[in-house]
């Protein structure tokens, strides 16, 4: 059961990763685009700047979530190189578990936005309706403040995370 539960932990990460490349070599070609058709031949894509807008929300949100998993995010550490060891696990314990809490209410929050998103019936290009590419928010959320949880309670990173 182990094992099978590491494996799909492994694929999950690798996905992770796999569609954090490609929106991100997908946003660099569409900017770039647009910039060329901008300049060159005075037109633009209807369709590029609002798709990018998303590209930049996913892009942060996956970028936020692996920096976690890595445990590579943004840290006031300022003193825990120099405290003893369980002071640093408490100092660890309180600031990961505020982050946590924290990164819990924006998925509330967000969660509560995109249900209005999908009541409102808005729309992405007049298209189709945006409730679901915004659905990153909360699972973004939910899922940094998940690892966040796990690395205050265990005094380290979680399962298959990087120590630091």
């Amino acid at each position: 059961m182990m094992v099978k539960l590491k494996q799909l932990s492994s694929l999950l990460l690798k996905a992770e990763d796999l569609l954090l490349s490609l929106l991100l070599t997908g946003m660099i070609l569409l900017a770039t685009g647009q910039i060329l058709l901008r300049n060159i031949w005075d037109y633009s894509l209807s369709w590029g700047d609002p798709s990018l807008r998303l590209m930049v929300l996913w892009i942060t949100l996956l970028g936020a979530m692996a920096a976690t998993r890595e445990n590579n995010h943004i840290r006031i550490d300022l003193f825990s190189r120099y405290l003893p060891k369980r002071v640093d696990y408490i100092a660890r314990l309180i600031t990961d578990g505020f982050a946590a809490v924290v990164c819990a209410l924006l998925c509330w929050h967000t969660a509560r936005f995109v249900l209005f998103e999908m009541e409102d019936n808005a729309q992405f290009l007049d298209l189709i309706p945006i409730w679901p590419l915004q659905l990153i928010m909360p699972v973004g959320f939910g899922i940094i403040s998940l690892r966040l949880l796990i690395s205050a309670v265990l005094g380290r990173p979680g399962p298959g995370v990087a120590a630091r």
